[in-house]
């Protein structure tokens, strides 16, 4: 792409910063080229922000009826896997597995409680529990509407 086709689509997601991309320039050699954004890939970023609110929306539900674990619901927030949140907290990945059912995880010690906490960045008491009221957790606004016929467009 030339230099002076790079798009300057506004962006919510940029939130008014710039992105560098490369460009061909006038001279015909790459150059760094700078754009407030690009249409298809704000309703790219919008499709998988609504799917990842989506999952954590899922995920707080099934702790809402007993079904998993506050830890699930947080480690969703973080995107965080068993494998990943074990290795921050220092213990096996199949205990991390055990905990994220509602049993496991009520026979946690103060202990591993604690550890969990810390490699999420929360408190014990945040831990334990998860919002009775859905809320957005990857975006601050809503979403741009996506065009018509496009996944994940609300029909």
């Amino acid at each position: 792409m030339r230099e002076e086709d790079v798009p300057q689509d506004e962006s919510p997601f940029y939130h008014g910063h710039l992105r560098a991309c490369y460009a061909v320039g006038a001279d015909g050699k790459y150059v760094v080229a700078t754009s407030t954004g690009w249409s298809a890939e704000r309703v790219a970023t919008a499709q998988a922000l609504a799917d990842l609110e989506n999952q954590v929306e899922s995920v707080r539900r099934d702790v809402l009826a007993g079904s998993a674990s506050p830890l699930s619901y947080h480690m969703a927030t973080r995107q965080m896997t068993p494998r990943l949140l074990a290795s921050n907290a220092g213990v096996w990945a199949w205990r991390v597995r055990r905990h994220l059912a509602p049993a496991g995880f009520a026979r946690l010690s103060p202990r591993l409680l604690a550890r969990y906490a810390e490699a999420l960045s929360l408190s014990v008491e945040e831990l334990v529990r998860v919002p009775s009221a859905p809320g957005r957790v990857f975006t601050d606004a809503e979403l741009p509407a996506f065009p018509a016929g496009a996944r994940g467009a609300k029909a």
